[in-house]
């Protein structure tokens, strides 16, 4: 999709690769409109360099004066006052029985007064392996912490792809988006979906009956996947959070305040940006540790709760080059961190391509990760 600041215009699928969603309380469930994802997502070094130099040129000027930080166009538009526009409806589709999965899912409310929910996905079953024990995989879904759903088409379509394929029982959490809810929000009611999936006490019948919380794995794409991570620092750091035995970030949205070797020096000044809208809080900017944990000071990545971990980027990604940073320090503590590159690709292409090639590649990378055991 194309990203406007300024004067200037630059692709970014990385902030937000699909359907815009309203705040909860305007979200008209029965609509069903259908717009897939925008994934233009390359960006022309030539491009990104003549922006890089145009970042600070006049805005476009809009309603009485107010001026247009960042647009990504048929998604959202940041304005320097601090409003957002969503620019459209989403694609939300209820849960119920996919016939081409045979999956079934529902979703239940964790939180009446902050509407936050899961959709739980559960695979069909052979008839003689309806006790067989599932793994469980917490997923979060991405959009820049402003946008998607857990209803969202394209991430209930994935989702359902990945139950089936993989054979397990998915929680899909729903979290509050921002600007209406700054982070920490989103992670913070991540953090609850999880120790719900995890805690025995609290567990939903469908996975009491059919889960295996001792085979816990999380997963997540572009913001969902930064999610991950905080998961495994926020476990790491209680001490009493849950032990995932696998953790899957695809294609996470990582930053910092200054590129790193190999990386274009507009990446992080847009990545910036939309941090600070989103997480106007944070302490150290863009070297918060939670967008950029390879910051000086962040806690060590050596220790993350997990025994596994899977990282996947997409080589015309624009974050390919911090995600493999991530990858190898990760790579050197106790977790073994393996790697995977999807040739040819832009961030999150496998949600606005599922059919592709690189897609089902990816997805059986994923299977095969979690049958690892």
């Amino acid at each position: 999709m194309a990203i406007r600041s300024g004067a200037c215009t630059l692709c970014a699928g990385w902030t937000a690769t699909l359907p815009c969603r309203r705040p909860p309380a305007t979200v008209d469930r029965s609509r069903r409109l259908v717009q897939p994802p925008c994934l233009s997502t390359t960006f022309p070094p030539v491009q990104m360099q003549r922006m890089w130099a145009l970042h600070a040129a006049a805005a476009i000027q809009v309603e009485a004066g107010d001026e247009v930080l960042l647009e990504s166009p048929g998604h959202f538009r940041i304005y320097k006052s601090g409003k957002m526009d969503r620019l459209n409806d989403p694609t939300v589709m209820p849960a119920g029985l996919d016939e081409a999965t045979g999956v079934t899912s529902r979703d239940v409310v964790l939180d009446a007064d902050t509407r936050v929910s899961v959709r739980l996905y559960l695979p069909k079953l052979p008839g003689n392996q309806s006790s067989t024990k599932l793994p469980v995989l917490v997923y979060f879904h991405g959009g820049a912490f402003l946008i998607g759903s857990a209803d969202d088409a394209a991430y209930h379509g994935y989702v359902n792809a990945l139950a089936a394929a993989a054979g397990a029982l998915v929680v899909s959490a729903d979290y509050r988006l921002a600007p209406e809810h700054p982070l920490p929000a989103a992670y913070d009611d991540c953090w609850a979906a999880l120790r719900w999936a995890a805690a025995p006490s609290t567990q939903d019948e469908w996975i009491s009956e059919h889960g295996d919380t001792s085979r816990l794995f999380l997963a997540g794409d572009s913001a969902g996947a930064n999610i991950v991570h905080e998961m495994l620092a926020r476990a790491a750091a209680s001490g009493d959070g849950p032990r995932m035995e696998g953790a899957i970030l695809l294609h996470p949205w990582f930053s910092g305040s200054e590129a790193i070797e190999g990386e274009l020096d507009a990446v992080p000044v847009f990545n910036g940006m939309i941090w600070s809208y989103t997480c106007p809080g944070a302490v150290g900017g863009a070297d918060d540790p939670r967008i950029n944990p390879l910051a000086p000071g962040a806690p060590s990545l050596e220790t993350l709760p997990c025994e596994r971990m899977l990282v996947c980027a997409a080589e015309k990604d624009v974050l390919a080059t911090r995600i493999r940073a991530y990858h190898q320090t990760v790579a050197a503590g106790a977790c073994r961190a393996a790697w995977f590159e999807s040739e040819g690709e832009d961030h999150d292409f496998f949600l606005g391509k599922p059919d592709c090639e690189s897609a089902k590649q990816l997805l059986d990378r994923v299977v095969a990760f979690i049958a690892e055991g």
